[in-house]
């Protein structure tokens, strides 16, 4: 029998068809519901989730703080996407787009939002981990951007249909895994030439590649290692591995973490002192 989808005239929204993440997404924009966000000691206020787009954030701010930039003290506050947090008045203030993270500056009373935006505001703002020189700026930018562009590919839709979805789908699967091959490859042969995506200096590319790519041939995502062959990419898993080594990325991946090893996760981090006291094996 052909069981082959044959989609109606008008696409109706059925809430209750996508398995356990569904309900994180609704074909609308606004809020749903009235609550103000909770508000922290530091000028810089996050809110989000421990995704690799949520630790892109942390990870920066932690790496900053490593160089002694008190000024990128901030307050971590969880928004749990599956219970629709994103989806509150404040939140939707902050990030029309109802997605994480989303930033707000006290001291310049901004709002920021895109991991890619927010990772560029801050390496603007301290100075620390964009160059200032124009050709290398502009490579980092270059990987910034591509990042930006082809990790939905990686989590939407690879992570999506191998790993979420409430039926293994063939196709989508191995549409997905070849895109996702595809682009370590990419990785893989840049990094083969250097030391970091943009040349000799670690930066917000790295940053931003590391959160999904790095995560991803370390293990931690999908448990799509072996499908994906991920060993076979040795210049990235060299590169991931390296990064992984840096204390502020251990810190970083920790943050609004809420899933894994307890002592892996800190809820919400409003002080440096909370990775030794408030992780989730120490309350």
């Amino acid at each position: 029998m052909n069981m082959e989808y044959v989609p109606p005239k008008v696409w109706h929204w059925d809430s209750e068809n996508g398995g356990k993440w569904a309900k994180i997404n609704r074909p609308i924009a606004g809020a749903t519901h009235v609550k103000e966000l909770p508000e922290g000691k530091h000028n810089l206020q996050l809110y989000s989730y421990g995704t690799p787009n949520g630790q892109k954030v942390t990870i920066l701010l932690e790496e900053l703080l490593e160089l002694g930039v008190s000024e990128a003290e901030y307050d971590a506050f969880l928004i749990d996407i599956a219970e629709g947090d994103q989806f509150s008045s404040g939140f939707v203030d902050l990030n029309p787009n109802s997605k994480i993270p989303a930033l707000y500056d006290a001291e310049d009373g901004l709002r920021v939002f895109e991991t890619s935006s927010i990772l560029l505001y801050l390496a603007e703002k301290f100075g620390h981990f964009l160059p200032t020189n124009l050709a290398k700026r502009t490579e980092v930018m270059n990987w910034l951007f591509w990042s930006h562009g082809s990790a939905p590919f990686l989590g939407g839709g690879f992570g999506h249909f191998y790993h979420y979805a409430p039926t293994r789908i063939e196709y989508a699967i191995d549409r997905y895994a070849m895109e996702t091959k595809r682009q370590l490859d990419v990785l893989d042969r840049e990094l083969a030439k250097k030391a970091y995506l943009a040349g000799d200096e670690y930066s917000i590319a790295d940053i931003a590649a590391w959160a999904w790519y790095g995560n991803l041939v370390r293990g931690s995502l999908y448990g799509a290692g072996e499908f994906l062959q991920v060993k076979s990419y040795e210049n990235v898993c060299r590169w991931a591995e390296e990064i992984w080594q840096r204390p502020a990325v251990q810190r970083g991946r920790k943050v609004n973490r809420v899933w894994g090893d307890s002592s892996d996760q800190l809820h919400e981090r409003h002080d440096a002192s909370d990775f030794q006291l408030r992780t989730q094996d120490k309350i």
